[in-house]
């Protein structure tokens, strides 16, 4: 069962857990487990996605009910009008708040992109952070230090760029945690044996929009799963109000 966080006559939204895919790919064929269908098998209707979260990252999800809903959400979502926010812990100490304004070129994958045009130019990113919490830890993930440094960062993204985040925050040598394709992996591997936590790090926590259904302005929160927590607590984050 998917956590329900909002519902209206026009759309739902669900929080995604971690390592979950958004709806079946062939790049995944032996995966059977989909946010789209398990939604629309616990609600008893079809939905339809108007925006995706990367398969490790947890969070809110919205999809619309119906085609009319769904044209009207995916267009807020072009026109930028909808506000994200989300979590992230990253690797060393990070210090008050930013932008990163660095413009990304779309990453192709082998085979679903093999026919795709190679030279297009890299396109407008921007994203905001925010620190919420620091910690230095007592392990040691790289032989030059005794100890290893972490930040909690709040991320608005104002841009859409594929894996916009988690490249955001490699290019300013800040890589998320558990990120197992951009990030550090000494690190990941240090802190998943101190905490036992090896997710990628990465948490939508808010979604902000325009009900389709009676024009209200809708904002969710979505709350982190039992390894976020479990991190939080290893870094003594736990009772951080946010």
């Amino acid at each position: 069962m998917l956590d329900i966080l909002y519902q209206d006559e026009s759309c739902i939204a669900v929080n995604k857990p971690a390592g979950m895919l958004v709806h079946r790919s062939w790049l995944d064929r032996h995966e059977t487990r989909f946010v789209m269908q398990t939604l629309r098998d616990q609600i008893g209707r079809h939905v339809y996605p108007v925006h995706r979260l990367d398969r490790p990252t947890s969070g809110i999800l919205l999809f619309a009910l119906d085609s009319t809903s769904a044209n009207l959400l995916a267009t807020q979502f072009e026109n930028k009008t909808v506000q994200k926010t989300y979590w992230a812990v990253v690797r060393g100490k990070m210090v008050g708040n930013g932008r990163i304004d660095y413009a990304l070129k779309e990453p192709l994958d082998k085979i679903a992109d093999a026919l795709a045009d190679t030279g297009k130019p890299a396109q407008p990113a921007v994203t905001d952070w925010c620190v919420l919490a620091d910690t230095e830890q007592p392990f040691s993930a790289s032989p030059r230090y005794p100890t290893a440094r972490y930040s909690w960062l709040v991320l608005t993204p104002h841009t859409g760029r594929k894996h916009q985040l988690r490249r955001h925050l490699k290019h300013i040598f800040h890589p998320i945690v558990g990120d197992t394709t951009y990030g550090d992996n000494a690190q990941n591997r240090a802190v998943a044996a101190y905490t036992g936590v090896s997710r990628l790090m990465l948490h939508a926590r808010s979604l902000v929009w325009k009900s389709p259904y009676n024009h209200q302005t809708v904002a969710v929160y979505a709350p982190v799963d039992e390894n976020w927590c479990k991190l939080q607590q290893a870094f003594g984050w736990e009772d951080i109000e946010v």
